[in-house]
């Protein structure tokens, strides 16, 4: 091998060890920024009259389906409110304590996602029970006690009947219908519900398909926190 060769080779050695770190580096500051995937945003959208301006051009906003404000009493006889003063994502669901299994399994599915995320600041968890006529604080508490010891953040609680299955129906967008034949039986949705800051339905997990999708949730969750925190350094 020649020596103008050889110095030829080491030249081009030592030009491929100072690149690789600074394409690295492009590569997990720049083109890393956005590679996750966005949670869907569930619910009729609407085209604004303002706009946003992106990279120059002007690009009209997005009017999203959201969760209207409400208060309730959770299982301490505190009121609740959705949404919180603080910024914060929720995880809903509709039970109600005299159910049969259905409901504490779907609460089993949410003790696991509340216990992966109990010391977050930025999650809650809250239950709508669709039979509040009965679940009054009192036996909410009696109820709840089995699942919230791993975490505080975590209300059962019940409101105006009629607002219960207005906003199930208009507002999430799920199943919550007083089943005439069955006494005592309420059909409602076995979903756990994620839903953002903005107070926008970001997604959907059937519990009665079990850890599958409380894994996806789980995992979801941890995409969403990750979009908040960038909207927060954002702003």
């Amino acid at each position: 091998m020649s020596s103008t060769s050889f110095k030829i080779k080491k030249i081009l050695v030592l030009l491929i060890l100072l690149a690789v770190p600074g394409t690295l580096y492009y590569l997990l500051k720049e083109k890393g920024q956005n590679r996750y995937r966005p949670l869907p945003i569930y619910g009729n959208k609407q085209v604004a009259n303002t706009f946003h301006t992106r990279f120059g051009k002007k690009i009209p906003d997005t009017i999203y389906h959201v969760i209207r404000d409400f208060k309730s009493l959770n299982q301490n006889a505190d009121s609740v409110k959705f949404p919180a003063d603080s910024n914060q994502i929720t995880v809903f669901n509709f039970f109600y304590t005299r159910c049969p299994s259905a409901c504490t399994a779907m609460n089993r599915e949410m003790e696991k996602v509340a216990g992966q995320y109990a010391n977050n600041r930025l999650m809650r968890f809250i239950s709508i029970s669709v039979d509040p006529e009965y679940d009054n604080p009192e036996v909410l508490s009696k109820y709840s006690k089995q699942f919230t010891a791993i975490n505080k953040k975590w209300d059962f609680v019940s409101a105006d009947k009629d607002l219960v299955f207005s906003m199930a129906r208009e507002d999430f967008l799920v199943d919550a219908i007083a089943d005439t034949s069955q006494k005592l039986n309420i059909i409602h949705s076995p979903m756990l519900i994620l839903v953002d800051p903005q107070k926008r339905i970001r997604g959907y997990y059937d519990s009665s398909r079990g850890n599958e999708q409380t894994a996806l949730l789980i995992d979801e969750i941890k995409v969403l926190i990750t979009e908040e925190l960038r909207n927060v350094k954002d702003r």
